[in-house]
């Protein structure tokens, strides 16, 4: 169990990481202009709002990265439980998801993709791992 845990923290670390360096690529893609107060939330709505299709398809292929990555290292250090620990992912990087959503608008397409996409990743990632091993005690 104890594996299992570290295996789920490891993998968020990974997901988190790989968001961050895919949203860092969106921003190069639409920089805000000069002197734009994103922490101010009508400039950051603006600012999304006139961001291209490409920088938003970035900060998507993040978050589905982001579950396929964390979910592939939480499932490889996980002895028992591989599936579990990269589903753990995927369901974490959907609440991410939402949370975001609920703070930032997004385009609708963005938000369902987000929503749609992170589990199958996980999972995905998780059967390229393969399941329980038998040696596995």
């Amino acid at each position: 169990m104890g594996r299992t845990i570290l295996a789920v923290l490891a993998g968020l670390v990974v997901a988190w990481i790989t968001i961050t360096l895919c949203e860092f690529g969106g921003v190069i893609l639409h920089p805000p202009a000069p002197g734009t107060n994103l922490a101010d939330p009508d400039a950051l709505a603006a600012h999304i709002a006139g961001a291209p299709p490409a920088a938003m398809a970035l900060v998507l292929l993040g978050w589905v990265a982001g579950a396929f990555d964390g979910g592939l290292v939480a499932a490889l250090i996980s002895r028992l439980h591989k599936r579990g620990a990269a589903l753990t992912i995927g369901v974490l990087v959907v609440l991410g998801v939402i949370a975001n959503s609920l703070m930032i608008p997004h385009p609708l397409w963005m938000t369902v993709a987000g929503l749609l996409l992170p589990i199958p990743a996980a999972w995905l990632a998780s059967r390229l791992v393969g399941g329980r091993r038998k040696d596995a005690a």
